[in-house]
């Protein structure tokens, strides 16, 4: 849950934002569907979703952000390997659509978005599995606590841990 209080023409602005890189996703992944594995696609996702990922970031909205990078970093091996096409594109789709939702209820006031994980978890989880990847994990004591993981190594896949962060 974010929780921070955020400046309000910030949040407005990503906002905004987000709803544009949203839709660009959202065509890319329709583009994907009429030419399997494009490679302009593929990066034109990365990208879209890399910039809202470090957006949201930077205005402290962890679990659209988490989200987001998790999302892209499940992604980034199956446009490489040329395997984002039927059942991947589907469970993306999902993906995004649980984005858009995130987005239309973070609070436009204090920027919290006030939901489970469980819907995240369960949606990134059938993208992996569509991908042929591990699904992501909760951390023992996240779960334990009930709270958003957001330690780098349940997101990236392969067990890879992002420079710098450690548990």
């Amino acid at each position: 849950m974010d929780s921070a209080p955020l400046h309000n023409s910030a949040l407005q602005d990503f906002l905004l934002d987000a709803q544009v890189l949203l839709t660009k996703s959202q065509e890319c992944t329709q583009h994907l569907e009429l030419i399997s594995n494009d490679p302009d696609a593929c990066l034109c996702l990365n990208d879209t979703l890399d910039t809202l990922a470090r957006r949201a970031d930077a205005l402290g909205l962890v679990e659209v952000a988490h989200y987001t990078r998790t999302l892209q970093q499940l992604l980034a091996p199956a446009c490489s390997q040329r395997r984002l096409q039927g059942e991947a594109l589907s469970a993306l789709e999902a993906c995004l659509t649980l984005l858009a939702w995130q987005l239309e209820l973070v609070d436009p006031r204090t920027g919290r978005l006030n939901l489970d994980n469980e819907e995240q978890h369960q949606l990134l989880s059938d993208l992996a599995g569509a991908l042929g990847q591990p699904a992501t994990q909760l951390c023992a004591p996240c779960e334990g606590a009930g709270t958003y993981c957001i330690h780098p190594h349940n997101s990236l896949p392969n067990n890879v841990v992002a420079p710098g962060r450690e548990h």
